[in-house]
């Protein structure tokens, strides 16, 4: 606006409360990511499985359909703990591609731009900043996972036959509190690589390779000593012995990295423990980096 225009008036509105002004760094954030087309373009391809699931389940609980489909004589698809097992794994190895998209770009520019001490120079402490960047990603994993699972839920309770959803009922918070573990996991470990790694491309391939090489190496570890202990370096096996618990799934074997192994020989506690180690480690990194003070060499 040019100065001669004399336009400008300051604000008069209702000025949003000290405790709550964190939630512009979310605010921003969502702006941000939204504004690439090719997040837009990933996002939308990780809402195509509900979709079809939703579609999936319409057919399985109407008979009119099934007939025009010719699917009477079909065997009978079980809409049950074990689908929602299934849909919840595919939905969060996509939640860890848009993770590892995203997360590069949440606080690497921040620092690369010597934004951090101004942030922080602000009514906004530590904590508060990386709650408004954690929860960026935890509103665009959420929308990607437990969110359409659950309204999965619901259209399965109104279109199945009988009550189902009484003797169903668990799998409401298993579903949520089990795509939340996930979503705890991807972000933190998205923010401290964001927070080390400034180059995005690198910062997206750590984030892959987190998740993927101690998977492997877990995998050699359990060949050459001839134990399964080994597997819980593998992070999808860990949090899908987690789901597991949850939904309260009865599988004797399921295949991890081509290989078939008993999903229930480790007990549920030691990936728990995985996980928590994860996210520890990952707040310690981001104690370590997100700091209010710079040094600047001149």
């Amino acid at each position: 606006m040019a100065v001669y225009k004399r336009n400008y008036r300051a604000y008069a509105g209702p000025a949003t409360p000290m405790s709550w002004r964190w939630l512009a760094i979310t605010r921003f954030g969502l702006g941000e990511v939204f504004a690439s087309r090719n997040t837009v373009v990933l996002f939308v391809l990780c809402l195509v499985p509900p979709l079809l699931s939703a579609f999936l389940i319409y057919v399985v609980n109407s008979d009119t359909v099934r007939a025009l489909l010719n699917l009477r004589g079909a065997p009978p698809l079980s809409i049950n703990n074990r689908f929602f097992l299934g849909l919840l794994e595919v939905q969060g190895w996509l939640a860890l591609f848009l993770t590892a998209w995203v997360g590069p770009s949440l606080i690497s520019p921040d620092l690369t731009n010597n934004a951090l001490p101004l942030y922080l120079s602000r009514p906004v402490s530590r904590a508060r900043y990386l709650a408004g960047k954690l929860l960026t990603l935890a509103l665009l994993l959420s929308a990607v996972t437990w969110a359409p699972l659950l309204l999965l839920v619901g259209v399965q309770a109104a279109t199945a036959p009988g009550r189902w959803l009484a003797p169903n009922l668990f799998l409401v918070p298993g579903i949520f509190l089990g795509a939340c573990i996930w979503i705890a996991v991807l972000s933190l470990l998205a923010l401290a690589v964001s927070a080390w790694v400034r180059w995005r491309i690198v910062a997206i391939g750590l984030t892959l390779a987190v998740v993927f090489i101690p998977a492997g190496f877990g995998g050699v570890v359990s060949a050459v000593l001839r134990t399964k202990w080994g597997l819980l370096l593998n992070i999808p096996y860990v949090i899908t012995r987690v789901w597991i618990q949850l939904l309260r799934v009865t599988i004797s074997n399921t295949r991890i990295n081509g290989e078939l192994v008993n999903a229930l020989d480790f007990p549920a506690a030691a990936a728990w423990t995985v996980l928590v180690a994860i996210c520890a480690l990952s707040m310690l990194l981001l104690n370590k980096r997100i700091q209010a003070r710079q040094v600047v060499r001149g």
